[in-house]
């Protein structure tokens, strides 16, 4: 499976950005998208993801911020990104594979990854 994504640059505090992330390939082999992130210093932590049947997961530093969401019809998933604050600043990676189902929960586990792309917000 191979991710391109797309979005993301340099915003002012309060303002918006959409990244976006196409998957091609052997789609059959995933059944999930999703972001993560990486600030500068930092691990790596998940921001939003979504299975294909339509169930999200969101960090809660995002929860009323930013929205996931996934296209059928070209295997795009995009995420809107509301009301940025400095801290959102990130590279963020997309991320695709078979979700790990755990009891009442599903956790994103895939392996592939798409390229960073960076996201800065100024104050």
């Amino acid at each position: 499976v191979q991710l391109q994504a797309s979005g993301g640059g340099l915003v002012q505090a309060g303002g918006s950005l959409r990244l976006s992330c196409a998957a091609s390939g052997s789609i059959f082999s995933i059944n999930y998208m999703g972001w993560y992130r990486q600030p500068p210093g930092k691990q790596r932590e998940l921001v939003a993801a979504i299975t294909f049947g339509g169930s999200t997961k969101y960090a809660d530093s995002v929860k009323g911020r930013f929205t996931i969401s996934r296209d059928n019809a070209d295997n795009t998933v995009n995420l809107r990104m509301n009301t940025l604050r400095p801290e959102d600043t990130a590279v963020y990676y997309c991320n695709a594979g078979k979700f790990t189902a755990v009891p009442g929960t599903w956790l994103p586990t895939g392996d592939y990854w798409g390229q960073g792309t960076l996201v800065t917000v100024s104050s």
